[in-house]
């Protein structure tokens, strides 16, 4: 019986094993992702790379995701502690609001918290009146400084805070690098986390939680660092989120699903891709390569994104130039290096940098195969006995 009971022990064992090793080359094959959102897009939000994306280029409409680029644009060039005195105009702004009534006094940080946590039009349009004396102005200037400090290419506000016209537009992709831009800012990221709010405006006294069901926890994810939520008919539902574990920082941009479950659904999908596959990694300034004869060093620490699985190449060009790529030779991230004068000691305990530098998970293939071959002979000689 003790004979008996050993036997499945081990072959127990064996399988959990190769069980284990199997889930690990399977996870080094991403497939292909099934999205509800006509628009998606999965970014690392420190590196900018594209990991995912669907129609991530095509023009959307935005809906109040607009109030992230409002944010950020007000919180670089304004004045938090400033005291804005609300207009008419910003008081019979159209949609969600915060309730500001005409001549109420707000700083402008409290009207960036209403901007972003409840998504409050009249709040955009009073930083908009503040910031630049009227909306159009403000848009414009909004417009400029998201040309010139974030680098879009394909965006067009015409409003502070997303309520549909047709020459307001911009993509999943514009979206997530203004997200990613804003996110470097610690005040903006505080806002953005922010899950609940006492709100005691001269009119409305009430606590405002967010709308982002993944943030205030309806939706279980613990990973999620921020979000915004937008609607309007024409856009349909669009879904900024941010999240982070110890291996990276993602950004998720879903523009136009039909409902709300699709919009949490996909980013869910997006979120949990991102995770599973890959990870921030980085060389730190002064790491020192050889190419033949000449040495050369990073002359600053370098970021770049990399399959957890799949491993990465690090080579040296005739020019210098360090490029990182993939086990399919696919290019991740290209930098320039500094040539250096080194003593001839010194050269020979370098690696030449034509071999793969990163091979922690090289052997799972045939470990893999080796333990299957194994199991089975295991369980054939279990079966006889």
């Amino acid at each position: 019986m003790c004979r008996i009971m050993k036997k499945y022990i081990i072959v127990l064992f064996v399988l959990c094993l190769s069980f284990h090793i199997c889930m690990k080359v399977e996870a080094a094959s991403p497939k292909k992702l099934s999205l509800a959102s006509k628009s998606a897009i999965l970014l690392d939000s420190t590196t900018g790379r594209v990991l995912y994306e669907k129609n991530g280029y095509e023009r959307m409409y935005p809906a109040s995701l607009t109030k992230i680029a409002t944010a950020i644009y007000a919180l670089e060039n304004g004045n938090l502690n400033d005291i804005v005195t609300i207009s008419k105009n910003a008081e019979h702004t159209d949609g969600t609001k915060v309730y500001l009534v005409e001549g109420e006094q707000v700083t402008l940080k409290h009207l960036i918290q209403g901007l972003l946590i409840n998504s409050g039009n009249d709040a955009g349009v009073a930083i908009a009146e503040h910031m630049s004396g009227s909306v159009s102005k403000f848009t414009k200037n909004l417009n400029a400084f998201l040309v010139d400090k974030v680098g879009v290419s394909a965006t067009h506000f015409v409003n502070p805070h997303g309520l549909f016209s047709k020459n307001h537009y911009t993509t999943s992709y514009d979206l997530a690098k203004i997200t990613n831009y804003a996110m470097k800012n610690k005040t903006f990221r505080q806002i953005f986390g922010t899950k609940e709010l006492n709100w005691n405006g001269k009119e409305w006294k009430t606590l405002l939680i967010s709308h982002h069901l993944m943030l205030k926890g309806e939706m279980e994810y613990k990973e999620v660092t921020g979000g915004k939520t937008g609607y309007v008919n024409e856009s349909g539902q669009t879904l900024a989120t941010t999240a982070k574990n110890k291996n990276i920082k993602l950004t998720v941009i879903t523009m136009n699903a039909k409902t709300k479950y699709e919009a949490y659904n996909d980013t869910k999908k997006l979120l949990d891709y991102g995770f599973k596959y890959f990870e921030t990694s980085s060389l730190p300034k002064g790491t020192m390569f050889k190419k033949g004869e000449e040495m050369y060093k990073l002359p600053d620490k370098i970021t770049f994104t990399k399959p957890i699985f799949g491993g990465v190449s690090e080579q040296v060009s005739n020019s210098g130039i360090l490029k990182v790529t993939d086990r399919k030779g696919f290019s991740l991230e290209s930098f320039q290096l500094a040539p250096i004068k080194v003593k001839a000691e010194e050269k020979e305990i370098l690696t030449d940098m034509s071999k793969e530098t990163d091979k922690k998970n090289w052997y799972y293939y045939p470990i893999a195969f080796l333990i299957l071959i194994g199991s089975a002979g295991t369980l054939i000689k279990f079966f006889r006995s």
